[in-house]
């Protein structure tokens, strides 16, 4: 294909806060590009969109951020470029994917990936019988969530069934409440690994002490997460740190989950039991990094994220969309 010196970049976000370290690596790299913010809009079916390579990053928690029907709307744009033959780096299927956990857990069972117990359920009374299948301690999430939240801890029906029937209960934007084995870990983390390019980037070991709040963005940091095993311990040891040199079989098999799902750019989340057993619970196509545990490794995802989408429009157009 002859240059197309008119293709660029486009980045499709609804959190500012989430691209901002995306934009300094783009500035520095010398990439030029053009963020479409798509918590509302207008799509005309019948035009062509521009020339370029579009990264996705709607998030499955759009609607937390008063974004309701933003990865709704994302899906239309997707199916739009996929239709003109646009490259997307993380596809309408990886979409499909980030805002549907029972989509994720059977995709991860077709590759062989372990995923912990779930049951699925709609209504409140359902989310309790539901419950009444395990036998030791369970969480609840929401098939639709981001973050970590709307993850609780219980070790009964009863203890359930009263919070269900509290004002304290959330009740999912998607109606799909998941019900899943708790993982008992023999110490208190998760790794997260991370995926550029359908590549390993590096693992981070991510410190669960304080509760199921994971975002590992400097912005998602709070101060009173919610610890699902009573008050919160004083944490000294920086809950965010990439593992050194990390190996684990599993990671191939990731990459050809990641690849046969049309998903470019990911984290995923797993937990080891008191066996060793690797259960695998989440993944995140609108994946943030940790500036503080990246300094400290020198490995930086933004700037690996912002050299492939460049190498992407070299690649597919001759141009490099230089600033």
């Amino acid at each position: 294909m002859a240059p197309n010196n008119m293709a660029r970049i486009y980045v499709i976000h609804e959190n500012d806060a989430w691209v901002e370290p995306l934009r300094t690596a783009f500035a520095e790299q010398g990439l030029s590009y053009t963020e479409w913010f798509l918590d509302r809009g207008v799509l005309d079916l019948s035009d062509a969109p521009p020339e370029g390579v579009f990264y996705n990053r709607m998030s499955a928690s759009s609607h937390t951020r008063d974004h309701r029907y933003a990865a709704e709307y994302t899906g239309a744009v997707i199916s739009w470029l996929e239709r003109h033959g646009r490259r997307v780096a993380n596809s309408g299927r990886a979409l499909q994917l980030e805002i549907s956990k029972v989509a994720q857990y059977q995709a991860l069972a077709s590759h062989g990936i372990r995923t912990p117990r779930t049951v699925a359920a709609v209504g409140r009374e359902e989310i309790v019988d539901a419950a009444k299948r395990f036998t030791g301690p369970f969480i609840t999430k929401h098939n639709r969530a981001g973050k970590g939240l709307g993850v609780r801890l219980f070790n009964s029906p009863d203890a359930l069934k009263t919070y269900v029937a509290s004002d304290a209960f959330e009740p999912p934007v998607d109606g799909i409440t998941l019900v899943q084995d708790y993982i008992q870990a023999p110490e208190p983390f998760i790794t997260r690994v991370e995926f550029v390019g359908g590549r390993f980037l590096y693992a981070v070991r991510v410190d669960t002490s304080l509760g199921f709040e994971l975002c590992p963005a400097d912005v998602c940091e709070v101060g009173d997460a919610f610890c699902p095993a009573g008050t919160a311990p004083t944490i000294t040891a920086p809950r965010f740190s990439i593992i050194k040199d990390f190996r684990s079989p599993i990671v191939e098999r990731y990459q050809r989950f990641l690849d046969s799902n049309g998903i470019d750019i990911a984290g995923v989340e797993f937990i080891a039991d008191r066996s060793g057993k690797i259960y695998t619970y989440d993944v995140n196509t609108n994946t943030n990094y940790n500036s503080a545990a990246e300094a400290e490794a020198g490995l930086f995802g933004m700037k690996a994220i912002a050299r492939y989408l460049g190498s992407e429009l070299q690649r597919i157009y001759g141009t490099r969309a230089a600033a």
